[in-house]
């Protein structure tokens, strides 16, 4: 018979831990050595069901995408388990198998069980995303891949330590396939020593309050969760609703990739079907089917902001997701561009539950994280790889514009300081500006992107792996796309662009050449003509917006220092507005 517990011990319990996640998180931003997790927190730590791998409880700052994904990599640890026994305390598995609950090679996961009274009480789980793993491009954001081989060393779930025994070959083997081995192996360490403080803090919250009441308390945190996701899925009316959306190309053709949801509410549940979605494609933009359902966790969170973040919030989901589609693709086929796929999945739910319920309409988020690598070698001769992703705008909405220089609705991550990168790198950013006229017009508008524009200090290879650069983040409720992202670098011949808008690959650059990117805003919400002409004069003072877009979009006429011209707007409004 379950346990019974108060509301008061569970709003303890649940507040314990996800402290116990959340100091885990701390741990590793504050001791990895690679920007991207120590600045940027491209990372998580969770807890997780002994037998079903299922969330039980995640950090309040982890990347959220992680934490959907991890209950399929705590349960590819779980299956090894059954296949080869010897399960013990002390061990800890490692892996960043993408076909196997991972996302990309990049993101190493590390798995260990905690044991109680000599029997498996729950799994803790740290993921990370370390800098360069091999492959054919420095940081793994290969644009050209065909096939996972070519995008770094693919590792199964293996036992790094057994009965705290650490195996230094594997650390030996991962060091050997990397050209930044140091920063990966101080990564290892800073996640290995979260493990340790959450096992740690965990058996402290056991010995106070008991196995038993813990654990009853997992499972009201996870039935809470499931009957507040059936009572906002029944507050929708019932139907089927559909949204397609697209990517540019593969890297590889010029073809676009369609990304389309049926989505289907009856009572309290709801089903996601992606089967119409484009098949695999040659090039990176595949997913595996685990990242395709973290996809969609994500954006219900959004959207159903109260639902606790665990395991119980998906069980009135059912997930259609076919091998026949690029969401659900199975080895070699190359993932390394996910980043870009996910952020189209996550917009298709946005774009079905809008229609479901207007109310809850928002127009599209820039929609690209803009995977910039560039490598070289330091004057004395060490080699660097520098990896970062970048912001832009997010979408107008029912309640107010969209975020200027935002970060992407995957995560909790932060755009890694200027100074950080020229800290640790021999690169000059030399433009970190907002972008003008890059928000889609709306009453509400989207938000503003950005140009990053950075001049390595030596002779550099770059890659870019980015999306948005054909086809624009959507407006909604008669709001209209926002610009198009755009990337360019300079050589002896001048400015080139790539051939495909947004992905590239062998680029050279020397000293004194930049590269240059012009991130999207978000897609507006609601008529521009409709929006107060003071707030679009305000966009103009700021530089939001030009004065030639105020008066042909808006119909708000300014004079040069944005002071708004009554008559003329009046004019230019007069019988346009809805």
């Amino acid at each position: 018979m379950t346990k019974t517990l108060d509301p008061v011990t569970l709003a303890i319990l649940n507040g314990r831990l996800e402290q116990i996640a959340d100091e885990m998180d701390a741990t590793l931003y504050r001791s990895a050595f690679n920007p991207i997790i120590a600045e940027a927190r491209d990372a998580c730590h969770g807890l997780y069901h002994a037998e079903t791998g299922a969330t039980l409880v995640q950090g309040t700052r982890g990347l959220p995408i992680f934490v959907g994904a991890m209950a399929f990599a705590v349960k590819a640890v779980i299956d090894k388990v059954a296949k080869d026994g010897d399960l013990n305390p002390g061990d800890t598995y490692l892996f960043n198998d993408p076909y196997a609950g991972g996302t990309h090679l990049n993101d190493f996961r590390l798995v260990r069980p905690v044991f109680r009274g000599g029997k498996l009480y729950c799994w803790i789980a740290s993921v990370g995303h370390w800098l360069d793993i091999g492959g054919n491009v420095p940081g793994g954001f290969n644009a050209k891949a065909t096939e996972s081989f070519q995008e770094g060393v693919r590792i199964p779930p293996v036992k790094l330590f057994s009965r705290g025994v650490i195996n230094n070959d594997i650390v030996e083997i991962l060091s050997a396939n990397s050209r930044v081995p140091m920063s990966n192996y101080g990564d290892l360490n800073g996640q290995l020593n979260a493990l340790d403080l959450g096992e740690r803090r965990l058996s402290e919250l056991l010995d106070s309050y008991g196995d038993d009441t813990v654990e009853a308390a997992f499972e009201a945190f996870s039935d809470r969760a499931e009957a507040m996701m059936r009572e906002a899925i029944r507050a929708l009316p019932d139907g089927t609703y559909t949204f397609e959306d697209y990517l540019d190309n593969d890297g590889i053709t010029p073809d676009r990739l369609t990304i389309a949801l049926d989505l289907t509410i009856k009572g309290d549940e709801m089903v996601l079907d992606f089967s119409r979605s484009s098949g695999p494609c040659a090039g990176p933009l595949n997913i595996a089917y685990s990242t395709a359902a973290a996809c969609c966790y994500v954006a219900l969170k959004h959207v159903f902001t109260s639902v606790p973040a665990n395991a119980g919030c998906l069980r009135p989901i059912e997930f259609i997701i076919p091998e026949t589609t690029l969401l659900g693709v199975k080895p070699p086929k190359p993932v390394g561009g996910y980043t870009e796929t996910i952020l189209r999945v996550i917009g298709t739910v946005f774009g079905a539950l809008a229609k479901a319920d207007p109310a809850r309409a928002t127009a599209g988020p820039f929609g690209t994280i803009n995977a910039l690598s560039i490598a070289g070698y330091r004057d004395d001769g060490s080699r660097y790889v520098m990896f970062s992703f970048f912001g832009g705008g997010l979408g107008g909405n029912p309640e107010s514009d969209g975020l200027n220089h935002a970060n992407n609705p995957i995560s909790m991550a932060t755009i890694p300081p200027a100074e950080i990168m020229e800290a640790s790198y021999p690169v000059l950013f030399t433009q970190w500006a907002l972008r003008p006229d890059s928000a889609g017009a709306g009453y509400h508008r989207g938000g503003v992107g950005a140009i990053y524009e950075v001049e390595p200090m030596t002779d550099a290879d770059v890659f870019l792996l980015g999306e948005r650069g054909v086809y624009a983040p959507f407006g909604v409720a008669g709001g209209t796309e926002a610009a198009l992202n755009r990337f360019v670098w300079q050589a002896d011949d001048g400015e080139h662009s790539p051939p495909l808008a947004s992905k590239v690959a062998d680029v050279r650059v020397k000293p004194g050449q930049r590269v240059r990117i012009e991130a999207p805003g978000g897609g507006g919400f609601g008529n521009p003509m409709t929006r107060p002409a003071e707030k679009v004069a305000r966009d103009v003072r700021l530089g939001f917006v030009s004065r030639e877009a105020a008066r042909d979009v808006y119909g708000v006429a300014t004079d040069t220092d944005g002071n708004i011209d009554f008559e003329m707007t009046s004019q230019l409004r007069e019988g346009v507005a809805a």
